[in-house]
């Protein structure tokens, strides 16, 4: 399905549903199935059935290593001699673990103010990590610059269709857990940074009655103004704690897999956020990082709406890779709400 060109992996076909399942078969036992939590009390605050994928229980923290694994298994088994990638963080943690589960080396390309967290387990992998400016170009030109010097493969977090495909298995794996509870989805909430993971989980619920529902920052609209403008384009970035929700541009390829299925895409505020991993860890005991609860916020919003009122929604939680600091200082102020 994949093919390689100067290095970096591009779809030579639209991607599809069996694609997803395809991923998950070269993916078993090579990942953890992540368990779906539910919560009585959430239930109620809600006024709806909430099924909340766990993937910050996952390996490395996030559902990037679904993508990770796929991608660079493909390009150590086609003679890599190392990898390069670019992200916020997940994506970066994710390449470094598969990576090193390959014996090929890695670095990794953050933005100058990555969360330290993000960092230190990038390098407890043994990679080696770039730090470089603050917005999506500047990470992009310093992964040409590796590449071109060093002659690594690039690992894409949006273009590459491994990558998607392999995020697409998260919400393969909920739909599979929630129809072995008796139940079945009306829609799936999910998270947008450079749109992976909403691509993936069109292509997972293709065929089938599911809103697939799309939640960012209103700091940084990518997906919003994208489909406003019809492709992808900059936007300004405003200040967020959703760091892993930072790319100023929705990548083509992922784009181009959900434009037309989108049911909805809403932007949630920065209160929002916060107080929504103050209500993950409350409410479900669930410790995740603010990308993860821009979904759920997204989600808690959603069944407001008369027509999702008592129905079921899955949220896929992304990651829970965050810093202990924003924790303490986020339970102090949403404690008891």
């Amino acid at each position: 399905m994949p093919q390689t060109n100067a290095s970096v992996a591009v779809a030579e076909r639209p991607l599809t549903r069996s694609d997803v399942h395809d991923a998950q078969r070269r993916l078993a036992g090579r990942v953890v199935r992540t368990p779906v939590v539910r919560s009585d009390d959430l239930d109620r605050r809600a006024g709806a059935r909430l099924w909340l994928k766990a993937e910050n229980l996952q390996r490395g923290g996030s559902f990037k290593l679904r993508g990770a694994l796929l991608a660079v298994g493909r390009l150590a088994a086609a003679g890599s001699r190392g990898v390069v990638a670019q992200s916020t963080g997940n994506h970066a943690i994710a390449v470094a673990l598969a990576a090193r589960e390959c014996g090929l080396p890695a670095t990794l390309v953050l933005p100058c103010d990555a969360a330290p967290t993000k960092v230190r387990r990038i390098q407890e992998t043994g990679a080696r990590v770039i730090q470089a400016g603050t917005v999506l170009a500047d990470r992009i030109a310093a992964v040409e610059e590796h590449r071109a010097v060093h002659g690594y493969d690039v690992v894409d977090p949006y273009q590459d269709p491994d990558v998607v495909t392999g995020q697409g298995t998260a919400t393969a794996e909920l739909l599979d857990q929630v129809r072995a509870a008796g139940s079945r989805l009306d829609a799936v909430v999910l998270p947008v940074g450079g749109g992976s993971a909403v691509a993936g989980a069109c292509l997972a619920t293709a065929g089938e009655h599911i809103a697939v529902v799309a939640a960012e920052p209103s700091s940084v609209p990518a997906l919003t103004e994208a489909l406003r403008r019809g492709g992808p384009v900059n936007v300004p970035v405003r200040p967020t704690i959703a760091d892993g929700l930072r790319p100023d541009r929705i990548g083509q390829l992922p784009f181009d897999t959900c434009h037309a299925s989108l049911a909805e895409v809403l932007t949630v505020d920065e209160a929002e956020i916060a107080e929504s991993m103050a209500v993950a860890l409350t409410h479900t005991r669930l410790l995740v990082e603010p990308a993860a609860a821009t979904a759920l916020a997204a989600a808690l919003r959603l069944v407001v709406d008369p027509r999702w009122r008592g129905l079921d929604v899955g949220v896929l939680l992304s990651g829970g890779n965050v810093e202990a600091t924003l924790v303490a200082s986020l339970l102090t102020e949403f404690a008891g709400r």
